[in-house]
């Protein structure tokens, strides 16, 4: 066959048809790509040293060349290809117009030995240089280039070749609003690293290109080693960066321009990122770089309040395959940054940075302000510096790490299905792949657990089974229905110092229950007495018999008041009225006005019984005199001024002897508290005779006394000058003293005085309890409050049905709240009762009702590996940690920022709140992974450590 002449370089070469071997002579060397007509390319150089020819053959044969067809079947084949329709992602190749209109010449010529042959395709009109290859600025297609689908381009570079040293203009398929286009010209972004932002690499991707690889990209340009953690950061117009969270975007959803600076970071050894550290505390970083200690043993700063947070955050950071998932960075390909149930996978970052930073091994304590911060803005209940509860944190951060880890990004709707007879594991099964086509993610991997869920309609007796998935499991503890409570008793023996009293009453009892339980100790009839809640001097309220206790709380100041009893109605039968007394001092005001005394009330109010019938202000001085006998000193004849001694004589006589007011007399009943008001009124009605009432008091005494008596408000703030007997109130009585008759005759410290009975010295020991009992209460029926009842489908109506929990299935790690806050509407308590937990073996096949066989009862023995303690009360408290270390096995406590070695000895305490329990099988399992990627540590949580213990009980 006959052979055409190719010109290259000035010289001419003749190549035989379908033959891919060249005969050369002399010594130089052929271009890299050299066109073939009718042939197969030939090799890219050629030596004159035919060994060397033989090599570079081989090494340069790249996927086997195809026959090359006929001129007629070429153009057949590449405008069939140029008509097929743009997909989106596609690449597209640009071709010169002018090699391309040469080329069409040349197929059209049918003469493969024509003149016209194109030779190799040559784009060099279409950059604006040799060396970056960038295009010229305003190409038009159809003009200066023409588009060909992939396969189209290849044909031709396999029949024609492609000029040497050019690259491909390979370009992809876009989606626009309302059409589909080919990107010609790429975005060229400014790749920089964090540490030098003076030193940009320019690199084009198309708009279809994925974060990712603009990723990949720069770190390839950075030489950054695999090992090493990458983010990007993109550099607005005004100055300001903002995070490329998301690298599974395209450039174009990422809205990256031309000349846009993107920066790159890498993660420091000990965690933290360069960005989120502050200048001046470069040094410090250096210096925490060089520290070098065991991963995991790092505390966490207290914020202010957060010590809640950091305990939760203690225990879940030592939950072993949660934290390897992080530290591998597992969870950056599973990261859901589409789910409207997430937090668009910012809680999940920021929890991984916390991990990453207290693993390294390079910090003592680190300051977790990033984390606060993001939980505070997707949950404004964490908003400020308040205290709030550990597990309710955990929660959320569970809840939180699940949804923004989410393998499933577009949820289906699933239809809860009952039981209706069908058998337990297949409902069950069910139920467990319906929750799996929604939630699957490492937290449900690692927390998530089935329960299963009756309900027995008390009316119809219909039955509801359901299997519902938990995440960790909030167990009551037994409550005891006593309750222990302090009150103070005052006798009406003023010779008699106030009482310190601990009794023991009903949870659920009434003010009567106290009295009764007080008189056990004294003696005293509870009907002889008044309780009270004494606060800063003054009576906050004065209890009726019928109220309940859980009004009172612990914190409250009660005082039990013998008063007066009452006699059998009778003619010549008489009542007493119980009286309110405040102590007050008259003190000098700070203003000009010298002749203005301000009031201040001190010491400790009485309860005073009065027969009504000797209501007048000289006899009830002398009865509180009396009263106050054991601390106010009476004055000598020679201190008092004369004054009428008749009217002192004849009120003298009216006074009641001494012995018939002392403790035990039977003189009429004390009148009780009506209504809320904290008044003190008769119980019977009003006397036959016509002796005064307090509105008929006189306002003065006729001679100088200790003090000066006067009717005030319940508070004691301010006086009265009337009484209206309609009203049925009693007036609360003030004694005022001036300062220099006070210190003269009033014995403060006498007055302060009082003895503890001996049931104070009792301690009330509560047993402990058992956690198995704890579980075992959870799973007993209950039936549900008004609050929440059930729906039944039969019946029609909802129902108070009685429930019952079951487990069915356990997770790996189980989390096992302890309830120990209780809040009703009448009451709040702590319940500090002693909670016995095992270390190592919990046994929970008697718990779990799914059918066992006897190998994998082994599946439900669990070791401790975390606990989360609560000290302190309702109002206020602390909370810390004692977590077991995956690779060394120590226990350790972790209170803030302070961390120290324990012994198991010490985990049990009256403080654990949230227990951590991890599968033995899966123990095992991490084990043996640890075991074959670095030198084994200890086994066990708990061995005894080397160093020294802190006593943290």
């Amino acid at each position: 066959m006959a052979v055409a002449p190719w010109l290259y370089g000035g010289l001419c070469f003749r190549f035989r048809d379908q033959n891919p071997e060249v005969a050369v002579e002399g010594p130089f060397l052929l271009p890299a790509a050299v066109a073939v007509r009718g042939g197969q390319m030939a090799m890219a150089a050629v030596a004159a040293n035919p060994a060397d020819t033989a090599a570079t053959a081989v090494d340069h044969r790249k996927p086997q060349r195809e026959k090359v067809p006929g001129l007629e079947s070429q153009r057949r084949q590449i405008e069939n290809g140029r008509r097929r329709p743009l997909r989106v992602g596609e690449s597209w190749f640009l071709v010169g117009h002018h090699w391309y209109k040469q080329w069409e010449v040349y197929v059209r010529g049918g003469n493969q030995d024509s003149s016209t042959f194109p030779g190799c395709i040559n784009n060099a009109e279409l950059f604006e240089d040799q060396v970056n290859w960038r295009l010229k600025k305003g190409l038009v297609e159809g003009e200066d280039y023409v588009l060909l689908p992939a396969a189209a381009w290849h044909y031709l570079v396999n029949w024609y070749g492609l000029e040497h040293g050019q690259p491909p203009i390979e370009r992809k398929v876009v989606e626009l609003p309302s059409t589909h286009k080919v990107e010609v010209y790429s975005v060229e972004l400014l790749l920089v690293r964090h540490s030098d932002m003076d030193t940009p690499h320019t690199a084009q991707f198309s708009q279809t290109d994925s974060v990712d690889l603009v990723l990949h990209t720069a770190r390839e340009q950075f030489l950054v080693s695999p090992q090493e953690e990458t983010r990007l950061w993109i550099k607005n117009a005004e100055g300001s960066f903002e995070r490329l969270c998301n690298t599974r975007v395209t450039v174009l959803d990422a809205a990256l321009k031309t000349g846009q600076v993107v920066v790159m970071e890498t993660r420091n050894k000990d965690g933290t990122w360069p960005s989120a550290q502050p200048h001046d505390t470069r040094s410090t970083l250096e210096e925490e770089e060089d520290f070098q200690g065991q991963p995991g043993i790092c505390g966490l700063t207290n914020l202010g309040n957060t010590c809640f947070m950091n305990s939760a955050l203690q225990c879940l950071s030592n939950v072993p395959q949660l934290t390897e998932y992080f530290l591998k960075n597992r969870y950056l390909e599973e990261l859901n940054f589409c789910n409207p149930l997430g937090m668009k996978g910012e809680i999940a970052q920021a929890y991984a940075d916390l991990v990453k930073q207290a693993w390294s091994g390079h910090h003592r304590s680190i300051v977790p302000q990033v984390f606060k911060t993001k939980v505070g803005h997707f949950a404004s209940q964490f908003l400020g510096y308040q205290q709030h509860d550990s597990q309710e944190l955990l929660s959320f951060l569970l809840d939180g790490l699940h949804e923004d880890l989410n393998r499933i990004k577009k949820k289906e709707y699933v239809e809860l299905c009952d039981a209706a007879g069908r058998p337990d594991q297949e409902v069950a099964q069910e139920a467990w792949q319906n929750h799996k086509r929604r939630n699957d993610s490492v937290i449900v991997d690692t927390f998530h657990g089935l329960f299963k869920s009756t309900l027995v309609c008390p009316d119809c007796g219909n039955v509801s089974v359901t299997f519902d998935p938990f995440c960790y499991l909030s167990v009551p503890l037994p409550v005891s229905h006593k309750r222990v409570m302090e009150v103070f008793f005052v006798s009406m023996d003023p010779r008699r110092k106030p009482e310190q009293h601990r009794l023991v009453v009903p949870k659920k009892g009434k003010i009567s229950d106290l009295c009764v339980a007080l008189a056990k100790h004294t003696g005293i009839s509870p009907e002889r007495m008044m309780v009270a809640d004494v606060f800063s001097h003054r009576f906050y309220k004065i209890y009726q018999l019928e109220e309940s206790l859980s009004s009172i709380l612990d914190r409250d100041d009660i005082f039990i008041y013998e008063v007066s009893g009452r006699a059998a109605i009778g003619e010549n039968s008489r009542e007493d009225v119980v009286l309110p007394i405040y102590l007050r001092e008259r003190t000098p005001a700070r203003d000009y006005n010298s002749s203005y005394y301000g009031l201040m009330l001190f010491g400790h109010p009485l309860l005073v019984s009065v027969p009504r019938d000797r209501l007048s202000w000289d006899a009830l001085y002398h009865i509180l005199l009396y009263r106050l006998s054991r601390y106010v000193t009476r004055p000598s004849s020679d201190d008092e001024d004369d004054g009428d001694e008749k009217a002192d004589l004849e009120d003298k006589d009216r006074l009641p002897k001494p012995g018939r007011v002392t403790a035990g007399s039977s003189q009429d009943p004390g009148l009780e508290q009506a209504g809320p008001s904290s008044r003190v009124v008769s119980r019977s009605r009003a006397p036959v005779d016509n002796s005064p009432g307090p509105s008929h008091w006189p306002q003065r005494a006729r001679r100088k006394h200790l003090f000066t008596l006067h009717t005030v408000n319940s508070n004691g703030t301010s006086d009265r000058s009337t009484f209206n007997e309609d009203t049925h109130a009693q007036p609360y009585i003030a004694i005022d003293w001036e300062p220099e008759m006070k210190k003269r005759y009033y014995d403060e410290v006498e007055a302060e005085g009082y003895v503890k009975h001996d049931c104070v010295g009792y301690v009330l020991k509560k047993a402990p309890v058992q956690l198995q009992e704890c579980i075992e209460l959870f799973t007993t029926v209950e039936t549900l409050e008004k609050e929440n009842p059930w729906y039944c489908p039969t019946c029609k109506q909802h129902q108070l049905a009685t429930k019952k929990l079951d487990l069915w299935m356990l997770p790996e790690t189980l989390i096992i709240h302890l309830k120990r806050f209780s809040y009703t509407k009448f009451s709040r308590e702590k319940l500090d009762t002693l909670v016995e937990f095992p270390i190592r073996d919990l046994d929970f096949s008697e718990f779990v009702i799914k059918p066992q066989n006897d190998s994998s009862r082994e599946l439900y023995k669990y070791d401790l590996i975390a606990v989360s303690n609560h000290y302190g009360g309702l109002r206020d408290g602390h909370y810390t940690t004692f977590a077991c270390n995956k690779d060394s096995g120590q226990w350790h406590y972790f209170d803030d920022s302070s961390v120290s070695p324990v012994t198991e000895n010490q985990i049990e305490s009256k403080a654990a709140y949230v227990l951590f329990y991890q599968r033995q099988d899966v123990a095992r399992r991490l084990q043996t992974q640890a075991s074959s990627s670095k030198p084994p540590a200890s086994s066990a949580c708990g061995a005894p450590p080397k160093s020294e213990f802190v006593d943290v009980n």
